[in-house]
């Protein structure tokens, strides 16, 4: 990536690095890019195990925390942007893309009460997709996906790397999240809005001292 080629400035406190690995790790199928699976022989245990919490223990000199079961790594003292993807990349068992995002972001998005009035039930989730780089298309928002019928995923705004909305429990629902990556012109993976929030606290825990 042409992230890797620049040298960029020391994060202050809150500029820390959000990470996906696990089953939203990017692969190649025959040479392409865009395809969305497990990567073949890495699972959460057994033979060539990816387990993300030995990986933050192996990031320790980055401060590195994980997050929940699906791989989400907070990265507090990443230091130069492109010496600490060149490691995180070495430690990796395998070609991947990054999506990550400054922690000022993520605080900034906070503050500006993203869901409003969205109402909140068992069986819709609130969400953040972070994109690898920067969307190359402009998309019309808000937008639900399928356009007819009833509703699984409705897109309500995008700031930066940062598309969010919400989403319904149902079996179909992953297929028309995968859509964001093709709306919005690149890779990108998903977390809750819960999720958003416990990287949230942990920023703001080391930003107090505790």
């Amino acid at each position: 990536m042409s992230e890797l080629k620049r040298t960029a400035k020391p994060d202050q406190a809150l500029f820390s690095r959000y990470l996906r690995f696990s089953s939203i790790l990017r692969c190649c199928d025959n040479g392409q890019h865009g395809v969305d699976r497990f990567f073949p022989g890495i699972n959460v245990g057994g033979h060539r195990a990816f387990r993300p919490s030995v990986l933050a223990k192996e990031l320790g000199i980055y401060d590195a925390v994980n997050v929940g079961a699906a791989g989400t790594l907070v990265i507090r003292k990443p230091g130069l942007r492109a010496k600490f993807l060149a490691e995180l990349r070495r430690k990796l068992p395998l070609e991947a893309t990054i999506a990550f995002c400054d922690g000022s972001e993520l605080v900034r998005l906070e503050m500006d009460n993203p869901f409003g009035d969205e109402p909140t039930t068992n069986d819709v989730v609130q969400f953040v997709s972070i994109l690898a780089e920067a969307g190359r298309r402009r998309v019309s928002l808000p937008i639900a996906l399928p356009e007819r019928g009833e509703w699984l995923v409705r897109i309500i705004g995008s700031k930066n790397r940062l598309v969010y909305g919400v989403y319904r429990r149902r079996m179909k629902t992953i297929g028309y999240l995968s859509q964001i990556d093709r709306l919005f012109g690149a890779p990108a993976t998903t977390r809750s809005w819960n999720t958003i929030l416990s990287v949230l606290r942990i920023l703001k825990s080391r930003e107090s001292g505790k």
